[in-house]
């Protein structure tokens, strides 16, 4: 255990490293970033115009009754699944640009922004059916942990979805790097689950916590400016934790690509090695 938390460690400072020659690659989240709040916004826009948020409210309201559960239509419930959907493509489709630009650095290659995209275009759409599953799977088991009011239940559902996003761990890698379909990926995925599990979890927890340190060097100066100045906070605030929440998953790309580089396609990826991957990974 304690090997695999090192080995963990020692990956996710590597890839750190990486990210330093190409800190370009930072961009592809803030990119991710802005595109969910355009898609928030147009949905938004378009809730509010049709009336949808109005019935939604009502419908969440704690005096709700059958009758007003009965206003939602077809149409609301479309809205909300097509927006999870497009919210859901847009977070995949830049992390697959990261992580093929994150690939082309751990072949040797110098990686751009462009580079990044232009990979990722001949697999749109794939990364469109991944996205579909992906958001159906959520959208099912938050749907389930909605109507389960026993806490064993509710374990029972947290579990499943842990799992699964384990076991899906290596979907956008497959996809980018193998050019197969979305179920397929689900599969080689999987089967790459087995070998590298540990460094899953680890990585998980690892990151995590990265996440929360980033996001507290990131907001206390901008509370700090805050509390002088409002504004003046939020304009520091608002870029200042979307580059450093860029910075954690860039490099968490950067990690994935590394593990999947060298569990999947057995190479050593440029500037990582082989004993600080783990000579269990090998291709077989």
């Amino acid at each position: 255990m304690f090997q695999t938390i090192g080995r963990t460690w020692n990956l996710a400072k590597l890839s750190w490293g990486v990210l330093l020659k190409d800190k370009e690659l930072v961009l592809f989240p803030i990119m991710s970033f802005v595109s969910i709040a355009i898609i928030v916004g147009i949905f938004a826009a378009i809730a509010f115009s049709t009336g949808s948020f109005d019935r939604l409210e009502a419908l969440t309201a704690s005096e709700t009754t059958t009758a007003t559960q009965n206003q939602i239509t077809i149409g609301d419930v479309t809205l909300y699944v097509l927006g999870f959907v497009a919210v859901t493509y847009a977070v995949i489709f830049f992390n697959a640009a990261l992580i093929a630009a994150a690939i082309e650095r751990l072949r040797g290659g110098d990686p751009n922004v462009a580079s990044g995209l232009r990979a990722v275009v001949p697999h749109m759409h794939k990364i469109l059916g991944w996205a579909i599953i992906s958001a159906s799977v959520g959208l099912i088991l938050q749907a389930l942990r909605s109507r389960t009011d026993n806490f064993l239940g509710r374990l029972a559902l947290s579990l499943v979805g842990g799992i699964w996003a384990y076991v899906t761990f290596f979907v956008v890698p497959v996809l980018v790097v193998r050019g197969v379909g979305p179920v397929e990926a689900i599969k080689q995925s999987s089967s790459l689950f087995k070998r590298t599990w540990g460094e899953q979890v680890t990585a998980n927890f690892g990151f995590g916590i990265f996440y929360v340190v980033v996001g507290l060097v990131a907001i206390l100066p901008a509370a700090a400016l805050f509390a002088i100045s409002p504004i003046a906070g939020l304009l520091v605030g608002i870029p200042l934790l979307a580059l450093a929440v860029g910075a954690v998953q860039a490099t968490e790309g950067i990690f994935k690509a590394a593990l999947y580089e060298y569990a999947a396609e057995g190479v050593v990826p440029q500037g990582f090695e082989a004993a600080e991957l783990g000579s269990s990974y090998a291709k077989r």
